[in-house]
């Protein structure tokens, strides 16, 4: 099961139907090649960059098309695999390199985040899969839990339009934040120290952390940094309890899609690198090319989810699920913001 994962890529791919994935995987590998070029050479995000130009060749991938069945791949299992090398890049001596007052301050935050999702949600007559979904995106590490997340979700008629909306909304707001952010840390009178918490505790993706952490300082940066692995790393143990909490309530009983396995071979893969890391077991080359294959692997995914959507899907997307994300990521920064203070 550690491998379950890697299994099914491997089986996939030499599978006979290497031959129909073709075109899909080309695809979404093209866009992604294109969405990174952006980012080295323009600064744009490349996960924001992958999306939007996955939306606008959505014409090619319609059913029926050739590229149809690799798209699904790349959506699902190439995800998946991204997903589970994420692991790598995680172990334990994050945990102790914070100390204990910054882990519980940073679980606080995740728990209060997701929880206050299903009330605005409410308030905002949005459903739960989309309080699920924007909360733990806002909460743990922006795109690449949202698609996480989606993966183990019940599906229904909204799936990809919510998931297309999510790391839409998420990575614009992430860098909107790595702008603002440091702008206001100077004006609040952080050190090096308690900047880094901040913006490593409240940045949806980790290349905005990264860069606004760096913009301060090195050590504001390095802080940032180590901060947000901790989020990262509270990806697996977020999926495992959703999951198990919507096998126990049935909560895909009356849906168009399956119910979710108790535990998603992908997140025991994470888990599984995430041990071997902090024991020493893989090299620093390992980690560099797990690094390396997830972020290409996260690229191509949501290449495929864009590919997948109509653009006037997104444009059919309610404000109040608009108002929603924002409230969130106004949540996270005003609790991490009191919570830093608390640390001192």
């Amino acid at each position: 099961m550690l491998l379950d994962p890697f299994r099914r890529f491997a089986v996939t791919i030499s599978a006979d139907n290497l031959r129909a994935l073709a075109p899909g995987l080309l695809l979404c590998g093209l866009i992604a090649l294109a969405a990174q070029f952006l980012s080295e050479h323009y600064g744009a995000p490349a996960m924001l960059m992958s999306l939007l130009l996955g939306l606008a060749v959505h014409p090619l991938a319609d059913e029926g098309s050739k590229a149809t069945a690799g798209v699904a791949f790349s959506a699902k299992t190439v995800l998946r695999l991204g997903v589970a090398l994420l692991g790598a890049r995680i172990s334990f001596d994050i945990f102790v390199a914070l100390g204990f007052e910054v882990l519980v301050l940073i679980v606080a935050a995740l728990t209060a985040t997701i929880a206050i999702s299903f009330l605005l949600a409410r308030l905002l007559g949005r459903g739960w899969r989309l309080a699920i979904l924007t909360g733990g995106a806002v909460s743990i590490c922006g795109a690449s839990a949202a698609l996480a997340i989606s993966a183990i979700l019940p599906r229904n008629e909204y799936t990809e339009r919510n998931l297309s909306f999510t790391v839409f909304s998420v990575t614009l707001l992430s860098t909107l934040a790595m702008i603002a952010y440091p702008i206001a840390i100077n004006l609040l009178g952080f050190d090096d120290h308690q900047a880094g918490i901040f913006l490593g505790g409240t940045i949806h993706d980790v290349a905005q952390v990264v860069g606004a952490g760096f913009s301060i300082s090195d050590a504001a940066g390095e802080t940032a940094t180590t901060v947000k692995l901790l989020r990262v790393s509270l990806l697996a143990p977020i999926v495992l309890v959703l999951g198990v909490a919507m096998s126990q309530l049935k909560l895909s009983s009356d849906d168009m899609g399956k119910t979710p396995p108790l535990v998603p071979g992908f997140i025991v893969g994470f888990a599984a690198l995430v041990i071997a890391n902090s024991l020493g077991w893989l090299p620093t080359q390992v980690q560099e090319a797990a690094a390396n294959v997830s972020r290409w692997a996260m690229l191509v995914a949501i290449a495929a989810v864009g590919v997948k959507t109509e653009l006037k899907r997104l444009s059919e997307i309610p404000i109040q699920s608009i108002i929603l994300v924002c409230l969130q990521t106004l949540f996270i920064a005003a609790f991490i913001y009191f919570g830093t203070l608390w640390i001192g």
